[in-house]
Formats: C-alpha cells, sequence, structure tokens
C-alpha cells in the first residue's frame, strides 16, 4: 500500500526560533542527539513505515542539508526509491520564495506530477516522535478519507500552543480553533481512557498531513492560502471529509532553543520517552569514525558519539557529540556539545598550544552547565560557562543567552579563561 505514497517534508522558513543555530544551515539540518539531523527522523519514519520516495523542501541555507542528504540516502539504482532536496526555485509561474507550507508544496507540484501515487503524506522536519505511518494510511483509506490529519491529546494547559480540532464520534473532524487562550473548554473530543486519566481530552494538530491527490491537486491549483494549518486545513473541514488519526506516543516539535534543548537532554534519561535503543533506528549519514577514548572521567547519564577524546572530570546529563575533544580537570553538567566536522592535526594543536590560544573542542579545567555548544567550537582552558548566577537573555558575539541557556556558536572561539 505504501507504493500508493509519495511524501514531503517541509523544512520550514528561517528557522529564526532556533537562532543562532540555524544561522550557516536550514533547520533540518540542525544536529540532533549527537550523531544525527533533524531531518533525519522524519525520513527514518518514512523508511520504517515503507515509504521510500520522499521529497525534502528547504530554502534557507540548504548547502549542508544538500550534502548531509547526498551522503546518507543511497538507494538501489534499479530501486524507484529518492530522497531528494527540493528548494525554492524561480520558474516562469512562480518567481517568490516559498511563502508558507502550502505554497511550498503548490511551488513543487510539477515535481510531484511526474510520479505514479493516490496520497501525499506531509511532514514537518522539525518534530522529534516514532509514528508508523502505514497506521494512518490505513485509515485514511478505510474511512475514505478527503484529507487526514495527525492529532495528539493535550491537557487544558497546553492549548495555548496548539491548533485545537474538535472532532465527532466517528474521527471526523468537525471544526477548528487555531491557539485558543480561553473558554476552550467545549472544544474537548472523544479520547482514550489512558488519555482521559492524563487530563488530555483537547486534540491538537502534529502538522501531519495525508491528502488524496486529486484533491491536494485542486486545493492548490485553485487556490492561493499559503498555508495549510491556519488556513488550507480549516476551510477544507466543511467542503471535504477530513479524519482524525489520534496519536498517544512521544511527540514534541523542536522549533525553539528551550524546547530543542529539553528534547536532546531527555535522551539521556534512564527510560527516555524518545527511545534511541528501538529496533526502528533513525538512520542517518554513517562516518568511519574511531572508537570514544574516555579516561578517568565520571559520567552519569552521557550519551558519547563517535570518535571523541575524553579526559573530563565529570560529565552529568549530557549528549556529547562526534569528534568532541574535552581536556582534564573539566566539569561538563545538563549540556549538548555537538562536536566537530573534522580532526586538528598534531601539528595545529602544538602551534596552538605554543601560541597559548584554544584548540578545537574544550579546554582544561572548565567549568560548563546548561549549554549548547554548537560544532567546531574552540574553549579555551579554565573557562567557565553559565555556573554561576542566572544570566540575561542576549546576543553577545560568540555566545546567545535564551531562557538560561548559554549557546555557544557554531566555529567560535572562546579564550582562556573566560567566563560567561
Amino acid at each position: 500500500m505504501t507504493s500508493r505514497v509519495i511524501s514531503i517534508v517541509l523544512g520550514g522558513g528561517q528557522g529564526s526560533r532556533l537562532s543562532p543555530l540555524t544561522a550557516t544551515r536550514s533547520k533540518p539540518a540542525v544536529p540532533i542527539a549527537g550523531k544525527y539531523r533533524l531531518v533525519d527522523i522524519p525520513i527514518s519514519n518514512c523508511l520504517h513505515s515503507g515509504i521510500n520516495r520522499i521529497y525534502v523542501l528547504t530554502q534557507f541555507n540548504s548547502a549542508s542539508l544538500n550534502k548531509h542528504i547526498k551522503n546518507t540516502y543511497h538507494f538501489s539504482s534499479f530501486d524507484e526509491a529518492f530522497v531528494d532536496i527540493l528548494a525554492a526555485e524561480q520558474t516562469p509561474s512562480s518567481v517568490s520564495w516559498f511563502q508558507g507550507t502550502a505554497d511550498a508544496v503548490r511551488q513543487s507540484l510539477h515535481h510531484l506530477a511526474v510520479h505514479e501515487f493516490d496520497y501525499v503524506l506531509i511532514l514537518s522536519g522539525d518534530q522529534l516522535y516514532q509514528m508508523d505511518f502505514q497506521a494512518m494510511i490505513d485509515q485514511h483509506i478505510e474511512k475514505e478519507a478527503d484529507i487526514s490529519i495527525a492529532t495528539i491529546p493535550v491537557h487544558a494547559n497546553d492549548v495555548p500552543g496548539f491548533g485545537i480540532l474538535k472532532t465527532n464520534e466517528d474521527n471526523l473532524i468537525t471544526s477548528f480553533i487555531e491557539k485558543p487562550k480561553k473558554d476552550f473548554e467545549s472544544w474537548a473530543s472523544e479520547v482514550s481512557d489512558e488519555m482521559a486519566a492524563q487530563g488530555r481530552y483537547y486534540l491538537a494538530s502534529m502538522g501531519i498531513y495525508i491528502f488524496s491527490r486529486k484533491l491536494l491537486f485542486d486545493i492548490l491549483q485553485n487556490t492561493d492560502h499559503p498555508d495549510f494549518g491556519k488556513e488550507i486545513i480549516p476551510q477544507s473541514i466543511t467542503d471535504h471529509k477530513v479524519v482524525s488519526y489520534q496519536y498517544e506516543g512521544y511527540w514534541t516539535d523542536i522549533g525553539t532553543i528551550p524546547s530543542f534543548f529539553d528534547a536532546n537532554l531527555g535522551l539521556t534519561d534512564d527510560i527516555p520517552q524518545f527511545n534511541l535503543f528501538d529496533k526502528n533506528s533513525i538512520f542517518t549519514r554513517a562516518r568511519m569514525l574511531p572508537p570514544s577514548k574516555i579516561s578517568g572521567t565520571l559520567m552519569e547519564k552521557a550519551i558519547v558519539a563517535d570518535g571523541c577524546i575524553i579526559n573530563a572530570k565529570h560529565i552529568k546529563r549530557s549528549i556529547i557529540g562526534i569528534r568532541t575533544r574535552i581536556g582534564f580537570d573539566t566539569e561538563v553538567e545538563n549540556c549538548y556539545v555537538m562536536g566537530s566536522d573534522n580532526y586538528q592535526t598534531l601539528e595545529q594543536i602544538e602551534a596552538s598550544r605554543i601560541a597559548d590560544s584554544p584548540i578545537m573542542g574544550i579546554g582544561d579545567g572548565c567549568c560548563i552547565k546548561n549549554s549548547i555548544i554548537d560544532k567546531n567550537a574552540y574553549i579555551g582552558n579554565n573557562v567557565t560557562i553559565n555556573c554561576a548566577g542566572i544570566l540575561p537573555d542576549g546576543d553577545f558575539g560568540t555566545y546567545t543567552v535564551q531562557d538560561g541557556i548559554v549557546v555557544v556558536k557554531k566555529n567560535a572561539i572562546i579564550p582562556n579563561g573566560t567566563v560567561i
């Protein structure tokens, strides 16, 4: 059945809420869990569901994403499977950038039209979850739906942050309201006993849609609405059969620095809500890196990727990304260290030591807490980051502070003895 499906992963816009992580890369290319990219999540969900024709739509800072896709997703020459990038492009019929989620798909319809398929699965590129899309597709076909929307039951406290859908006893969506702030009690829907026991009575849209092919083309070619969630979905409810597919597993939108930070550190829990150690593993680029080497380090709830050289004193509730170097007597707590794109040579390291300048990674005698260290950072010896007091939000050149989280920028150089 999944051979009748083609998938579109929406790469998002400028990703300003994830700045500075998106300053030099698109949102789907942001590293997650030490060795993956955000785009690997929806693509892996598709591949595990038997969906292997996938387009990724993007327009901002797409070079690193293009490189990742090219180096990661390879299929047989005799197979129709593909994972391809569709970047915003000027054509005779359109000279503008993508104006929203629906407009991005609208401008890509001529690429879709050359394929045979009955259903289009539309996904977001900045969410963390594990879902079997086959079950959602089966329900879409069984109920003869025009549009299916994945929904997740949420608590009343979470309602103001979501588009909320109201369903009837047949899971048909009857109405929609965008991020209601008050008086939304009447919007409760039928949910499972487990969700009801948790007080999760309200169905939030997950931004995951299935459209029947003809309807998608008809809607997009005959309207100029730029967005699915704000315009096309609400207007389709009255004219078409729109069905809710309730999902009750772990799902989070990681479009902001705090949510991105929490989602990553949550992976270090004893039994994380998002389980990396599942049979349906996350696919990513295969790197020929050596095993990590750890000397004299006390580690608690830590995830360490390949190719690291760690001599730290203590690492607690942190993710250490590929090729990370951490010096002696350094303490790292509640941090996501993304790692490095390459190793420095011994000659480069010696030259930096002679010049008393930082080498790539984290130096000796440092204290770093509640921080995200982007790739290829040079953090010197005896550097203190976020280890005392509450820091004001702002952009401070080589780093930013958001909601108490310090983000050291990609390629930043933090001199010896710096206190942040």
